[in-house]
Order: C-alpha cells, then sequence, then structure tokens
C-alpha cells in the first residue's frame, strides 16, 4: 500500500513537470491543483486526495514514522527530489487540522543571470572580499533562483568555503573549485542565528543566510560581514529602500541610527525583484481551441549599488534621495524599477495597465519607455 502511495504523488510530480507548473497544491478530500504560468487550476480528472495519502506523504517526505507531522508551529518546510532527478521545496501546513501540501519546483540548473532577467555585471559581487548583499522582494519573486546563480558563479570561480543556512535547503551544490556546506534548519541548526553565529568560527569566506527575519540575525548578519565575510542574505520588501527600511526598523528606535552607520560600512548591495506576467503586445498565446493565454513571467528589477554617495544617504537617514542617486548611477550597474519596467513594456513583454498596477510613477515609464524607442530609432 506504502508503494502505490509513492507512485501516485511521483505521478503527480510528473503531472507538474508534464503541463510545465511552477507549483503543486495538494488538501485533504480535493483535487489536486496546479499553478501553470502564474494561474491556478484544479485537475479535476485526477482522483481527490485521502487524508491516509496526504499524511503518508507527508511523513515519507519528512521522515518522520511518528509523532506529529508538522512544528509546533503548524508548519513544515522541506524538500524532496523526484525520481526525475527535479528538486521541489515543500511546505507542509494545517488548515483545520488536516495536512495539506504546497510544492514549489525548482529549476533543475544553475541559469545564467542574464536568462533571469538580470545583468551579468552583477557576478562583480560575488568577488567582494567581504559584506553584505540583500536580495529583495515578495515570496514567488526568485530571490532563491538568483541567489542559487551568485552562489553558483563563486563555486565555479572561487577558492573560498561557502556556508548556506537554509530552510529548507533548495538548490544543491556540489563543490567544486569552493568547499561548500548547505546546513538546513530543523535538522542541523535550530534557528538560523545560532547557525550563523557557529559559522564565523568554521573558517568561512562566504555565508548565505536564506532569509533575515528578525533582529538577533539581522545583527549577526552585520557582523559577520563587517568581520570579514561575504553575507548574502534575502528579505521580504518590495523595493530597494523598503529592504534597507525593513532591516532598520526592527531596531529599537535608539539603536537605528548605529545600526544605519553599521549598513552603509557592510552594504554592497540590493536587488529588489518581481515575477510579472507577461501580458503584452509581444506574448505568446494560445491557438484559439485554447482557453487561456499561454503566459509566462519575465522579471523586474531594480538594484542599487552601494557606492559612498548611497552609503552616505543610508548612514544619515536620508533614504528619500536614493532614487535620485540610482537614476544618476547608471554607469555603476544601477537601475530603478521604472527603467526596468520601461523595458519591459519597450519590449512588449507587459501591458500599459500592467506598468499602471506597478510603477511607483507610471507617467515617468511610458516617457522612459518612449526616449528609449526613439533613441533606438535613431541609431538604426
Amino acid at each position: 500500500m506504502m508503494g502505490s502511495r509513492v507512485f501516485q504523488l511521483e505521478s503527480l510530480l510528473d503531472r507538474c513537470l508534464d503541463l510545465g507548473a511552477s507549483d503543486l497544491h495538494l488538501a485533504t478530500d480535493d483535487h489536486p491543483y496546479f499553478r501553470v504560468h502564474g494561474v491556478l487550476r484544479s485537475d479535476g480528472t485526477s482522483p481527490r486526495i485521502t487524508a491516509a495519502q496526504i499524511e503518508q506523504w507527508a511523513r515519507e517526505t519528512t521522515g518522520q514514522s511518528t509523532g506529529p507531522v508538522v512544528r509546533d508551529s503548524g508548519s513544515y518546510d522541506c524538500a524532496l527530489t523526484s525520481k526525475q532527478g527535479v528538486r521541489f521545496r515543500v511546505n507542509i501546513y494545517k488548515v483545520r487540522g488536516r495536512i495539506h501540501l504546497a510544492l514549489r519546483r525548482l529549476d533543475d540548473h544553475f541559469r545564467p543571470l542574464s536568462e533571469l532577467g538580470l545583468p551579468e555585471s552583477l557576478t562583480q559581487l560575488c568577488l567582494q572580499p567581504y559584506g553584505l548583499v540583500v536580495i529583495a522582494g515578495p515570496t514567488g519573486s526568485g530571490k532563491t533562483t538568483t541567489l542559487a546563480t551568485l552562489l553558483d558563479h563563486i563555486n565555479q570561480t572561487r577558492r573560498c568555503h561557502l556556508i548556506t543556512i537554509e530552510d529548507p535547503v533548495e538548490y544543491l551544490h556540489q563543490s567544486n573549485l569552493a568547499l561548500v556546506n548547505q546546513r538546513q534548519l530543523g535538522i542541523d541548526t535550530p534557528s538560523f542565528n545560532d547557525a550563523l553565529v557557529a559559522a564565523m568560527r568554521q573558517d568561512p569566506d562566504v555565508i548565505l543566510v536564506g532569509e533575515i527575519r528578525d533582529l538577533t540575525t539581522i545583527r549577526t548578519a552585520i557582523t559577520a560581514a563587517e568581520t570579514g565575510h561575504l553575507v548574502f542574505t534575502t528579505v521580504h520588501a518590495g523595493d530597494c529602500v523598503g529592504a534597507i527600511e525593513r532591516m532598520v526598523s526592527v531596531f529599537p528606535a535608539g539603536e537605528q541610527d548605529g545600526i544605519r552607520r553599521q549598513l552603509a560600512l557592510v552594504l554592497r548591495a540590493v536587488v529588489a525583484q518581481l515575477l510579472v506576467v507577461a501580458d503584452g503586445s509581444g506574448r505568446k498565446t494560445r491557438s484559439k481551441d485554447e482557453e487561456e493565454p499561454k503566459g509566462r513571467r519575465v522579471l523586474a528589477a531594480e538594484i542599487l549599488m552601494a557606492n559612498q554617495a548611497v552609503a552616505n544617504l543610508i548612514a544619515t537617514s536620508k533614504s528619500n534621495l536614493i532614487y535620485s542617486a540610482m537614476e544618476s548611477g547608471t554607469q555603476q550597474g544601477m537601475q530603478t524599477m521604472e527603467h526596468s519596467l520601461a523595458t519591459l513594456y519597450l519590449r512588449g513583454d507587459i501591458s500599459e495597465q500592467t506598468v499602471n498596477a506597478l510603477a511607483r510613477k507610471p507617467a515617468q515609464v511610458f516617457e522612459r519607455a518612449s526616449r528609449m524607442r526613439t533613441r533606438a530609432t535613431e541609431t538604426a
């Protein structure tokens, strides 16, 4: 019976791959749901999932034969690899006492930055001897994928010790030029901060902290960057300035000025990214017999490089002026979200409606796209 259940889960994973789905949702007494090109749809052709099936899958995924399947918090993060060798991130959680599973498909290879929609110049961050690099964005914006690409570049080009602290370990890095050790929350360490403190006694050169969520971990990450380590991490924030302010705001008011000065010294870059459904005039569509447009998602991103001018603005609490510094810092690899959206709009990747929904200043995006079109025509 157990073998039958394993096979059924593998069948659903295969179905996920066949559909090109990014996510698979499994709930007790319901059909599987697949997210394809950003659209969530039910697979009514598959049988409803029983409580016994989903609990068994959860136990096999976590390796827990007895006891509660999920943590006291009501959820559990882990990862699995399908028989086809594709990695999935798994979140196991409870809804009215019933176990549900949310599985996110991960890339089965490390993609170059250009393929992700980011400039290859970001690989220069991998050469920094020490400092803090922050990838910001909402859940599902590709932060982990961007970090995986940057860490793979380090692994291929630097002789160093690279330690990751993740919840869970999603992309597997095999040591190449770098010695890579990946630690998983809940299995190898009780918390991000405990692992980060321990990491500084393990002779690291590069440290990845999967997410900095609290005051203690942020403080320790800044300290690690100050003491000669290159630290990569993620923050849930919508833009570069928001990421900086989020890190500062968790500290008591009396400490915030000091934290700003510390952050100004160690911050190397913030990349804020957002995955957007490509609904522009240049999108590919299904045949007339198919129900919905064949969407794809494109990356909109803003990039802040912490040069001396930016560092001064951070240290003196003048975050409102950072976007002006970004506008004038294009030669140093900076770009605003407006510039990124204008590029996507000009290419026909996104619609006017999407620009209006996402841009802080939509008129600026359209004006910039117009100037870019004019320059392209003049140089053609």
